[in-house]
């Protein structure tokens, strides 16, 4: 590696960590606790002495309870989270990161900076992620409860929660307000567009997942540690109850959880001054960061090109075929994010590399949006194990709404800038349908899905076509209106004709 650039990127440590409440020993972690103990096994991880004292940036990932505005923190905070986990381990950064909400914000920060260490901006940068939901859930309330509080001085890059064109009133005020109801309009639309029955699209869902559960169930920092079969994922039972169709619980991320991952990565320069042994240096081949359209600007709801175009190209920065990875981790914290890629890449969903380390989302654990830092942990761990193999992360963020891709090998390669930002512009000039916002007359059903509170109650939501000029519009099913309901989580409404009429700022459909 001797005629390498001094500035080239390498991941040198990985480290994870977790507990469960019903684990012996359970220590009640925090999520600032959680953090530092995967990086200090990070560092550790990397074989050098003196390398915190070395880092001169650490980014960490946003944690769900600092991701929306006016959400709470059942057992207190920390105000600044990034420097609350380098003080633990000894670091005294000169620059600290809080990243933007998001599933793909582990990837887009090791891309990041591993750009900023190629172009001279950085040295040495310890990325991290955690959740202490679970602890969260099971103490809130009691007598006993800890309090995480903290207050850290120093300055602090805080990008904001970054939801702009996730959300907005048009979405909630149709019900559209958390992600599993976004998504199953994903997955319905691919049904739609497959042909399939419900019972087909249920078998292709619960085939899809059962290989995670082998992975999860050997894993170690799984939340969920328990091999499922296709059947059992797919079928409801008062356990696997319905969410939103066509969602049982068992096919959802699972964010209660307890977990904790970082990386490490730093300069050739810095790796050689401070004795990182070559064997465990870890290359970023391939990387692209896309953002699809949002969600009633995409022409097909069934597909996310945005993913698809930022996975071909990561795999082109890294001057492979498809044929030359080794190992995938692709999201999964729906059905819909996995298939995706898998129809846009000609994958199959059953390849024999199989599309997860880690264990997916709904069994492993969707460690909120800090899921794929454990993906990249695992991936440069397989890549040491397997010298010159490639491995491939894909990380999803929103609603199929980001997408960054890394793509990984032990093989010696100089940092490759990538063309994330000329590829934005084409995704942002795609056609998009013209919505009726308040719409009016005979039209048909496009997707849709019901959400199932536990109380019995449902919710229908609807993207449908107005006959007369194809215009897309959202709209929900009265509360009383039994027979559409029946339909649409039962029978089979897709392509149906339905009436839609606007009332206030709400689209209502009914049969007739």
């Amino acid at each position: 590696m001797g005629g390498l650039d001094l500035r080239t990127p390498v991941v040198v440590g990985v480290g994870q960590a977790s507990e469960r409440v019903d684990d012996p020993g359970y220590r009640r972690l925090s999520a600032v606790d959680l953090a530092a103990e995967a990086a200090r096994e990070a560092l550790a991880d990397a074989g050098a002495d003196g390398l915190a004292a070395a880092i001169d940036t650490v980014a960490g990932v946003r944690q769900f309870e600092i991701s929306i505005p006016g959400a709470t923190a059942p057992l207190g905070r920390s105000n600044n989270y990034p420097r609350s986990v380098a003080g633990r381990i000894g670091a005294a950064p000169r620059r600290a990161v809080l990243e933007v909400v998001g599933g793909q914000a582990p990837q887009h920060l090791v891309t990041e900076l591993a750009g900023t260490i190629a172009a001279g901006g950085s040295e040495v940068a310890l990325v991290f992620g955690s959740e202490a939901i679970s602890t969260a859930r099971h103490l809130a309330g009691t007598a006993d409860a800890p309090d995480f509080t903290e207050h850290v001085e120093g300055d602090l890059e805080d990008r904001g929660p970054g939801l702009e064109g996730l959300v907005s009133e048009h979405l909630a005020a149709h019900g559209l307000t958390e992600p599993v109801s976004q998504y199953a309009l994903f997955d319905n639309a691919r049904r739609a567009r497959l042909g399939l029955s419900r019972a087909e699209y249920a078998r292709q869902m619960g085939e899809l997942f059962a290989p995670f559960t082998t992975v999860a169930a050997a894993n170690p920092h799984a939340a969920a540690p328990v091999e499922r079969d296709a059947r059992e994922l797919s079928t409801p039972t008062e356990r696997n109850r319905v969410v939103a169709d066509p969602y049982p619980r068992f096919l959802v991320a699972r964010d209660q959880v307890n977990q904790g991952a970082a990386v490490l990565l730093m300069s050739v320069a810095a790796a050689r001054r401070l004795g990182v042994p070559e064997e465990k240096w870890v290359f970023l081949h391939g990387h692209a960061d896309l953002r699809e359209r949002d969600l009633l600007d995409r022409a097909d709801l069934s597909r996310s090109p945005a993913a698809v175009l930022a996975a071909r190209h990561a795999l082109e920065v890294a001057g492979i075929s498809l044929a030359d990875v080794a190992t995938f981790d692709l999201y999964s914290c729906f059905p819909i994010a996995v298939f995706t890629i898998c129809d846009g890449l000609g994958l199959a969903p059953d390849d024999p590399r199989g599309l997860t380390l880690t264990g997916g989302l709904p069994f492993f654990g969707g460690a909120g949006n800090n899921y794929s830092m454990h993906a990249i942990a695992e991936t440069v761990v397989r890549m040491r194990a397997e010298p010159g193999a490639h491995g491939f992360v894909g990380a999803n963020g929103g609603s199929l709404s980001k997408y960054s891709v890394g793509v990984y090998s032990t093989t010696p390669a100089e940092w490759r800038p990538d063309r994330s930002a000329e590829l934005q512009a084409e995704v942002d000039a795609w056609p998009a349908p013209e919505q009726a916002r308040a719409a009016d007359g005979w039209a048909t059903i496009e997707t849709c899905t019901v959400k199932h509170a536990r109380d019995g109650r449902r919710t229908g939501i609807v993207v449908g076509r107005l006959e007369r000029d194809d215009r897309r519009f959202l709209a929900v099913a009265r509360d009383d209106d039994e027979e559409l309901l029946d339909l649409l989580s039962a029978g089979e409404p897709l392509g149906a004709r339905v009436r839609v009429r606007a009332s206030g700022e709400v689209n209502q459909v009914a049969l007739g």
